[in-house]
């Protein structure tokens, strides 16, 4: 018997959910990366849970590891060609995210952490406008 769902966001959830994923995911938006490297751009995530969250992507399809033979050893993540189709669900989200902590903090700047993922040039403001230009 097939998996049935209520209503297909549940499916969606069920390959990105969590608190990692989505962002992880937006990280690799940028391009390559070593596990290192998105360790660095999320010290608050476990390496355990780094890895866990990495193979499941993979399994679903989500990223590429790429493995170099060489020594010391070297891999690499990037979005697969399906990863990169939840470019613009992942922009939403980010867009969304600003408006949320400019609504209920005022300043995003005083909350989110000065990173590549972080716009916090005064001269882009976040607006509905700009939300609609990322979909």
């Amino acid at each position: 018997m097939s998996k049935k769902y209520n209503i297909s966001v549940e499916a969606t959830l069920e390959v990105i959910g969590g608190k990692w994923k989505c962002v992880i995911l937006c990280h690799l938006t940028h391009g390559k990366l070593r596990t290192s490297d998105l360790k660095r751009h999320m010290p608050h995530i476990t390496q355990k849970m780094l890895t866990q969250q990495l193979r499941e992507l993979e399994q679903d399809g989500i990223v590429n590891r790429i493995s170099y033979n060489q020594v010391p050893p070297k891999v690499e993540y990037e979005l697969s060609e399906y990863g990169r189709s939840l470019e613009s669900i992942l922009n939403s989200l980010c867009a969304w995210g600003e408006m949320h902590i400019i609504k209920e903090y005022g300043d995003k700047a005083a909350v989110l952490e000065d990173n590549v993922l972080n716009n916090l040039n005064p001269a882009v403001p976040v607006s509905p406008a700009n939300i609609e230009s990322v979909r």
